[in-house]
C-alpha cells in the first residue's frame, strides 16, 4: 500500500503535491478525562482475555481434536466462529452501547458472559462445544467496536496511535502471562476443559475491573448541528461511509490481511511440525505475545513519526514496509524446516515484534482521521467485524479443509498468509492517491466546524451580556 512528490511543510506536517491546500492534522486538545491510566488498562486486559478466550480451542485442539478424533476442517470451523460472531455481532453490540452505555455493555459481554466459556469445558462432544462455543463467541467479540469507538474519548487525536497501540500493547503483555499458564493444563488430556473454565472466571474478573475502573465516557459531538446521535453506530451511516475513498481502499485491502488465519493454525503447526507439546506451544505463543505488546507500542509511535515526518503519506510507506517485513517474518518462522528450540523462539518472536506495527500505527489511525467522529463508531463496526471478520471466517473453513487435503500446514502458510501480505503491499500503492486528499478534506471540515462552534458560544456570550455593557 512509492513515489514521492514534492513537498512542502505546515505545522509540522509534510503534505504532497495534490492540489489540495497544505493542512496539518487538527490538534483536538481536548481537556484529559480523569482516571484514563486504569481505564486503558482496564481496556487492554478486557481485550487480551476477549483474545484469550477465542484462542483457547486453538492452542488446546491438538487435545479436543484427541478427544473427539478432529482434523484440521474441525480446528477451520472453530477458528471461523468467533469470525462470524464478529460479523453479526460486532455492530449490534455497537449498537446496544449507544443506547444503553459502552460501559455496560463491556461489563455484560467481557464479565458476565464468561459463564459460557465456563460452560463450554463441560461439553460431552464436539457439537455441544460448536453450539456452547458460538454463544460465547457472541459475547467476545463485542469488546473490540464498543472499545475502539471509546479511545477517541480518552484521547486527543495527536495521541491515538499511542493509544491504540497502548491497549493492543497491554493485551499483549497480559497474553504474556495468561498464555504460559493455561498452557500448562495441556500436560492432562482433559486439560482442555480446566482451561475454558479457568479462563471464564478471569474473564468475570476483567468485568469487575471495567466496572470500576472505566469512567463512563460522554458523546462528544463535532457537528455543528450537536447532533445528539455523533459518534453512534447506525446502519444509514454506512452508504455515508462510501463517499470517502479510502474507505474503499481498506475494504479492498482486508482479505489479503491473513495474520488471524496465521494465528488460528499456528499453535496446531507447531505441534504438528515441529513436534512441541501443547504446553511448550503455548510457550512460544506467549514469546509471540510478548513480541506483539512491543510491537504495539513500536507501531503507535512509528505512525505518529510517520506522520510528523512525512505527513499524511506517512502511515502509507510505514503500512507498505510493514506488510513486506510481516510476509518475510511468517516465511522464515514457518517455511525453514528445524527443530531448533532457539529457532522456533526466536523466529516467533519477531514475527510477533512486528505484528501489529501495521493496524495499531497505520490502519486504525487512517480510519479515525478520514472518517467524521459522527460516522467513527460505524466505521470500525462495520470495516473490522463485518468485512474483516466475515472475509476471516470464510478464509478459516475452506483452509482448514485445504490443509486437510495438502495434509501440510507448510503449504498453507506459504500461499495463504505470506503471498497475500506480498500482494497486499502492491494495494497500499493506491492510498496515496486517496489517503491525503481524505485526511486534508477531513481536517478542514473539522476546522471549519470548529471554528463554526466558537462563534457561535461567542454570540451566545454577547447576548447574554447586560444592557449598556
Amino acid at each position: 500500500m512509492s513515489h514521492l512528490n514534492d513537498t512542502t511543510e505546515h505545522a509540522g506536517y509534510a503534505y504532497y503535491g495534490s492540489g489540495l491546500p497544505n493542512l496539518a492534522p487538527p490538534s483536538s486538545e481536548a481537556p484529559k478525562p480523569p482516571k484514563r491510566g486504569r481505564a486503558v488498562a482496564a481496556l487492554g486486559f478486557s481485550s487480551a482475555v476477549d483474545n484469550s478466550e477465542s484462542g483457547l480451542t486453538k492452542t488446546f485442539f491438538p487435545l479436543i481434536a484427541a478427544a473427539f478424533g478432529l482434523g484440521y476442517t474441525q480446528l477451520g470451523i472453530l477458528s471461523a466462529i468467533p469470525m462470524f460472531a464478529r460479523m453479526i455481532f460486532g455492530p449490534v453490540w455497537a449498537i446496544a452501547a449507544d443506547r444503553f452505555g459502552r460501559k455496560r455493555i463491556l461489563v455484560l459481554v467481557t464479565g458476565v458472559w464468561g459463564i459460557w466459556t465456563v460452560a463450554c469445558g463441560f461439553a460431552p462432544n464436539f457439537s455441544a462445544l460448536v453450539v456452547l462455543f458460538a454463544i460465547a463467541a457472541i459475547g467476545t467479540v463485542a469488546s473490540e467496536p464498543v472499545l475502539n469507538g471509546m479511545l477517541p474519548d480518552l484521547f486527543k487525536q495527536s495521541e491515538r496511535g499511542k493509544a491504540y497501540g497502548l491497549v493492543r500493547g497491554i493485551g499483549g503483555g497480559v497474553g504474556i502471562v495468561i498464555g504460559p499458564a493455561i498452557g500448562l493444563f495441556g500436560n492432562d488430556p482433559e486439560g482442555w476443559r480446566y482451561a475454558l473454565w479457568t479462563m471464564g472466571a478471569i474473564s468475570i474478573l476483567s468485568g469487575v475491573m471495567i466496572m470500576m475502573w472505566v469512567p463512563k465516557p460522554a458523546v462528544k459531538s463535532v457537528s455543528v448541528t450537536d447532533d445528539p446521535e455523533s459518534g453512534t453506530f447506525r446502519f444509514r451511516d454506512i452508504g455515508q461511509l462510501f463517499r470517502i475513498p479510502t474507505i474503499w481502499m481498506i475494504v479492498i485491502m482486508l482479505p489479503f490481511i491473513t495474520s488471524l488465519i496465521l494465528l488460528s493454525f499456528y499453535s496446531q503447526f507447531l505441534v504438528d511440525v515441529r513436534g512441541l507439546g501443547v504446553p511448550e506451544a503455548a510457550l512460544v505463543m506467549a514469546v509471540f505475545s510478548l513480541g506483539s505488546m512491543f510491537s504495539a507500542f513500536l507501531g503507535g509511535m512509528l505512525g505518529d513519526l510517520a506522520t510528523k515526518r512525512f505527513g499524511y503519506k506517512g502511515r502509507i510507506i510505514l503500512m507498505q514496509a510493514y506488510l513486506v517485513c510481516f510476509a518475510g517474518t511468517i516465511f522464515v518462522a514457518t517455511q525453514i524446516d528445524t527443530s531448533s528450540r532457539a529457532f522456533i523462539y526466536a523466529s516467533t518472536f519477531v514475527m510477533g515484534l512486528v505484528f501489529s506495527i501495521g493496524f495499531s500505527g497505520c490502519v486504525l489511525p487512517i480510519v479515525s482521521t478520514v472518517v467524521p467522529k459522527k460516522l467513527g463508531a460505524s466505521a470500525f463496526a462495520f470495516l473490522f467485524s463485518f468485512v474483516q471478520g466475515g472475509i476471516t471466517a470464510v478464509l478459516s473453513i475452506n483452509i482448514g479443509v485445504i490443509a486437510d487435503a495438502f495434509g501440510d500446514l507448510q503449504v498453507t502458510f506459504l500461499w495463504f498468509c505470506v503471498v497475500p501480505y506480498l500482494i497486499n503491499a502492491v494495494i497500499w500503492c493506491g492510498f496515496y492517491l486517496c489517503y491525503p486528499r481524505d485526511a486534508a478534506r477531513q481536517a478542514e471540515r473539522e476546522r471549519r466546524e470548529a471554528e463554526a462552534l466558537a462563534a457561535r458560544a461567542a454570540g451566545d456570550g454577547e447576548s447574554e451580556q447586560p444592557v449598556g455593557v
